[in-house]
């Protein structure tokens, strides 16, 4: 808080002090300040006017206090002086009041206690403006009032007092209108407008004015109001038609409710006057057929269309109508409008299909006729002529035959396989501006020809069974197809005999002709026939039938069906091979060789031997593999004959086996005609000799035998056998092996097995010796090499 000021609250309790105390000096100061002064302006000098030193009132604790709660004033102490402390409003502290004073209170706390009253009159300023009510002024007077009628006006205030105050008004100039001012009895001015000319509203409905109140401050200040006068109307003007007699040209069709026109009709009155409402103008004998195609909006004026306008049944429709004001009494106008129908191509050409052939052979020669058309379009001119077309990519084009009729016919090959049938869309376009189409789609089915012979998947097949398979067992199912429909597709199967086989190939199978299974007649034996060609035929039921054939290898699978055979030694039923051996032997001697065959093949050939077992131990083993008997310990002098029982037994599943008995005699003078053992003895120069005579000699053969297989091969390519195998083309000849030499074939073409017959081992005197390979699936074969 500044020095030399009390806040409000510290005045009750410093005036209560003060009565307690005894009475002090007190003096009454009165200052005047006007209120546009700044903040710090001086009011008054309180030290020199109290009559006291300006050092003292610091220590004496001046105090002032402002009355109302309210600080407008500070004193510098330092000075003494009052100065102003915010900005006066004279308007906003003692409003209308003529007079406006401040009251302050100066306390003296000390050396002695004071109190001093201060009055200070805020002296008022031009600084407000005059200012009306409102800034926009609105009036209204008929246009039929007799000069010298008056309109009050509001008056406007002004918040600053005495010459400061309104002192006059002014009205800006007119032709019609003039101010005057009246003074009331408490001297307030009052403005007034008055008519000085007769009104026309038709020619100015609103007159704008300008009002100014001025004070006699110095300088003056204004304030303005804006004066509207509107002019009322009275109905003295009839609606007025532009133009009285109108054309508007529309298109036909248009939809309905499209605007035609809108009425410009104008009524220079207002309001009632003004307000005008349309109707068309008809009579009882003449109603206008107008009416049933056009509406008339009372409110607005708009002529709308209510029905499809047809050109080809009216180009033009006259139209009368009748404008009337509300006003009292009414008055009413007249308008008449002509509209012309503007012809537009609104009729889309039609097309008439008079006959379609569907559906049509495939096989039509280009140019037979599908379809007659006819087009027509019931509007004229270019409007009326038409062009039909269908698309380009169809086999089938238009040909006009005469005006507005045409033929639809083949323009190329049809091909039911290709497509069954077209969806033919026929487009009509005529000529108008903008063009019309119209486009009829019809389906032509393609009928069926039996031009596609069945066709195998593959032209070979192959297929597998096994031997002594029950007759009636499926071997395998050929299958074929034919993209042609109906009777023309359906298939039957059948075999065909072709004289490659000694027996027709139809009493070892059968063919099922719907579904192209092929059965066994028979049960089929391996060791007579390892594979057969079955050629099967497929015919569609068309007229012509059309064929195709395809050749199915079908190899028979191998049982074991078949014992081995003993060929050497070969003895009777029952009887026994006797063979004598040097009576001093050692262990390894090569007492004779078991040799037998076996009429399957693979595993079910493959051959093992074995002794039988006996009571008494036997001094000789028979190799599995190889059938060899050798001799295994050395042998006693006083030794007999030994019985050997020999079985050889297959590999099959289950496994079959055959026997031979053996007797070895010892004798003292026995020739040793085979080794000791299983390696070969030295040979001397001449049997070298022999050996690479011997080897040549073989393979020269087996170049021979190679070219001669080759150009069997290549013959049969030629001929154009089915066969594809080597023992395919060598059956083809129809001929039997010899039975001194028989090659059985596996399913894969190759020689599995060599028989040698006629000269088997009779004796240990023989020149040859037989020698078998290693077991082996791919690799059994009988080499017969000389012994030396």
């Amino acid at each position: 808080m500044l020095a030399g000021q009390c806040w409000p609250w510290q005045l009750p309790l410093l005036l209560a002090a003060l009565s307690c105390l005894p009475a002090p000096s007190c003096a009454q100061l009165h200052y005047s300040v006007p209120e546009d002064r700044e903040p710090g302006f001086s009011v008054g000098d309180l030290a020199k006017d109290l009559g006291v030193d300006v050092r003292s009132l610091a220590a004496r604790n001046l105090r002032l206090v402002s009355e109302g709660g309210q600080r407008h004033f500070q004193v510098n102490l330092a000075a003494g002086v009052l100065l102003l402390d915010s900005r006066l409003d004279r308007e906003a502290l003692c409003g209308q009041s003529p007079t406006c004073p401040l009251h302050l209170q100066l306390l003296v706390m000390e050396n002695p206690l004071q109190l001093h009253r201060v009055e200070v009159d805020v002296l008022d300023v031009n600084d407000n403006a005059p200012q009306f009510p409102k800034p926009e002024v609105v009036l209204e007077i008929t246009e039929v009032a007799n000069p010298g009628t008056r309109l009050p006006l509001e008056v406007a205030e002004d918040p600053d007092m005495g010459s400061n105050s309104i002192s006059t008004y002014e009205l800006s100039p007119s032709k019609h209108f003039a101010l005057s001012i009246n003074v009331r009895g408490d001297g307030v001015k009052m403005p007034e407008i008055v008519l000085e000319k007769a009104l026309d509203r038709e020619k100015v409905p609103v007159h704008h004015l300008t009002l100014t109140a001025l004070d006699g401050g110095n300088p003056v200040k204004s304030g303005t109001a804006r004066v509207t006068i509107h002019v009322l109307d009275a109905n003295d003007n009839p609606p007025v038609c532009d133009p009285p007699i109108s054309k508007v040209l529309l298109e036909e069709n248009m939809p309905v409710g499209t605007l035609v026109t809108k009425l410009n009709v104008t009524d220079l009155d207002e309001g009632p006057n003004g307000d005008v409402e349309y109707s068309f103008k008809t009579s009882n004998n003449a109603p206008g057929k107008f009416t049933k195609l056009f509406s008339l909006d009372a409110r607005t004026g708009e002529i709308r269309t209510k029905a499809p306008l047809d050109y080809e049944e009216s180009s033009a429709y006259e139209i009368a109508v009748r404008a009337r004001d509300k006003g009292s009494p009414a008055m009413e106008g007249h308008c008449h409008l002509r509209v012309e129908l503007i012809d537009i191509n609104d009729n889309s050409p039609e097309i008439v299909l008079t006959s379609v052939s569907s559906p049509v052979q495939e096989d039509a020669a280009p140019g037979t006729v599908i379809a007659l058309i006819g087009v027509k379009d019931s509007d004229s001119g270019d409007n009326g002529q038409v062009r039909l077309q269908i698309a380009k990519e169809l086999p089938f084009k238009l040909v006009s035959s005469f005006k507005e009729h045409f033929s639809l016919v083949t323009s190329g090959p049809l091909d039911r396989e290709m497509a069954s049938g077209y969806n033919i869309t026929v487009r009509a376009v005529d000529s108008g501006s903008p063009q019309r189409a119209t486009q009829k789609t019809f389906y032509l089915r393609i009928a069926d020809v039996n031009d596609n012979a069945p066709n195998f998947s593959s032209p070979f097949d192959t297929a597998h069974i096994q031997e002594n398979s029950l007759p009636g067992t499926s071997v395998f199912s050929v299958s074929a197809s034919d993209p042609d429909e109906g009777s023309n597709a359906k298939l039957s199967y059948s075999i065909l005999d072709n004289g490659m086989q000694d027996v027709p190939i139809s009493t070892y199978f059968r063919i099922d002709q719907d579904n192209g299974t092929i059965y066994t007649v028979r049960a089929l034996d391996y060791e007579q026939d390892k594979v057969f060609q079955v050629p099967v035929e497929v015919k569609d039921a068309g007229s012509p039938a059309l064929s195709s054939t395809a050749v199915i290898h079908v190899f028979v699978l191998d049982q074991n069906d078949n014992a081995p055979s003993i060929v050497y030694p070969s003895v009777p039923k029952g009887s026994a091979f006797h063979q004598a051996i040097p009576a001093l032997a050692e262990p390894g001697y090569l007492v004779t060789k078991i040799v037998a065959v076996d009429a399957d093949s693979g595993h079910n050939a493959w051959l093992s031997y074995q002794l039988q077992e006996s009571a008494e131990a036997l001094p000789f083993q028979v190799e599995r593999r190889s059938g060899e008997i050798r001799v295994t310990q050395a042998l006693r002098e006083s030794e007999d004959s030994h019985r050997l029982v020999v079985e050889v037994r297959d590999n099959g599943t289950p496994s079959l086996s055959a026997s031979v008995v053996i007797v070895i005699s010892p004798e003292e003078n026995s020739v040793q005609d085979f080794s000791k053992s299983l390696d070969l003895p030295q040979s001397s120069p001449e049997d070298t000799n022999l050996t690479l005579y011997l080897i040549i000699s073989l393979v020269s053969i087996s170049l021979v035998s190679c070219v001669m297989f080759g150009l069997v091969a290549a013959r049969c390519l030629r001929a154009g056998s089915a066969s594809w195998t080597l023992a395919g083309c060598c059956r083809g000849t129809g001929r039997k092996p010899a039975s001194h030499f028989r090659g059985q074939m596996k399913p894969d073409g190759f020689i599995k097995y060599l028989d040698v017959g006629g000269a088997g081992l009779t004796s240990q005197a023989q020149n040859y010796t037989s020698c078998f390979s290693p077991v082996s699936d791919q690799s059994d074969f009988l080499f017969v090499k000389p012994f030396s």
